[in-house]
């Protein structure tokens, strides 16, 4: 019997990549400008779907190629927040989550790079999870095309890359979904409505400055002592806040832009006044913002170690640390926790849908 064979995964390619198979395939390229506008600003995932496109065509790419690489298994709405989270199952049966949170007029799309995560963050339940695999350009791209597509009359205004894994360890995937994302004749997201968020790899973020995407970028800090990020991030073992930090002024500097420093509150562990202090001196040193997060409850994951005995700093207590931050002049914003009803606000996405009670 003979054996069938795979099919391409075009969804994911950028249109350059497009271009150079519809040119293998002895396909005119401007056909491949229209396959691209199908597939990433009508959402199109059917072939016979794309109407200016020639029948023989249409059937030709059915049968070799392929425009499937996430299903949707489920949503969970927050009744407090309107947050929306999705579960979604790759071909091989991995478990990856979005997150929708509306925001006035803005609706900022969480999109996850990998399955899992490989960093062990104590405060993260993805980090619990263990790492699986990194997501293809598709899997990351689709995420968007399958949210836009299921929220039709609303619109994805901003994509922040701080769902399941760490981006620039996806270093690639990452980028040509970016190059997709801001592409014209697609969705056409300004660079400046796109964040990639990173616990920190130096390498990977002057590469990122010096790759031309020219996204926002998000440093996930949570102490500026080593010893206290080191214990609470043991990736900081490995590449030390010291030399992330030359590698951000670098970004900043080619970019010209501010970092977005991000910040959970953990009680007794980073909200004391040398935090403060160390914390101004930090933000003095670059442009920069800090994004002051409340913790929340990993409970869901039965952590175990340091991860259990974590605790919120408390929301007055939270504010008093903002006031004094504020005091020395540093740009402070304190984060609205969105959707922890559902499992699904910063640090608690793990590829499951939270059970509630009914």
């Amino acid at each position: 019997m003979k054996r069938e064979e795979k099919k391409i995964e075009i969804k994911g390619f950028t249109l350059s990549e497009l271009q150079n198979y519809f040119h293998q395939i002895g396909e005119p390229k401007y056909r491949a400008l229209q396959v691209f506008n199908w597939i990433y600003n009508h959402l199109s995932t059917d072939f016979f779907e794309m109407e200016n496109i020639p029948k023989s065509l249409r059937q030709k790419l059915s049968e070799t190629c392929s425009l499937q690489t996430l299903n949707l298994v489920t949503t969970q709405s927050s009744l407090s927040t309107g947050t929306k989270k999705y579960l979604y199952s790759t071909l091989d049966n991995k478990k990856i989550e979005s997150v929708l949170i509306p925001e006035g007029e803005r609706n900022t799309l969480c999109i996850s790079t990998q399955v899992g995560c490989p960093l062990d963050c104590k405060f993260c339940a993805t980090g619990l999870m263990g790492f699986k695999r990194n997501l293809s350009v598709g899997e990351i791209a689709d995420q968007y095309l399958l949210t836009a597509k299921e929220i039709r009359k609303e619109k994805i205004t901003n994509i922040v890359y701080m769902g399941m894994g760490e981006p620039l360890l996806n270093f690639e995937n990452t980028k040509r979904s970016v190059e997709i994302f801001t592409n014209e004749l697609t969705v056409g997201l300004s660079r400046t409505r796109i964040t990639i968020s990173t616990a920190g790899i130096p390498k990977k973020i002057k590469e990122l400055a010096d790759s031309g995407l020219r996204v926002k970028l998000a440093f996930s800090l949570h102490s500026a002592f080593e010893d206290v990020r080191s214990k609470i991030m043991p990736i900081n073992k490995k590449y030390s806040l010291l030399e992330n930090l030359e590698a951000l002024k670098y970004y900043s500097k080619q970019i010209k832009t501010r970092i977005t420093f991000e910040y959970t509150m953990l009680k007794r562990m980073n909200d004391r006044d040398e935090d403060v202090t160390a914390l101004t001196k930090l933000c003095n040193s670059l442009p920069s913002k800090i994004n002051l997060i409340p913790f929340n409850s990993i409970k869901h994951m039965n952590p175990a170690g340091i991860s259990a005995e974590l605790e919120p700093t408390s929301n007055q207590d939270i504010q008093r640390f903002a006031d004094k931050l504020r005091k020395n002049n540093i740009t402070i914003m304190i984060r609205e926790t969105q959707g922890d009803d559902i499992a699904a606000a910063c640090g608690q996405l793990a590829g499951k849908i939270k059970k509630t009670l009914t």
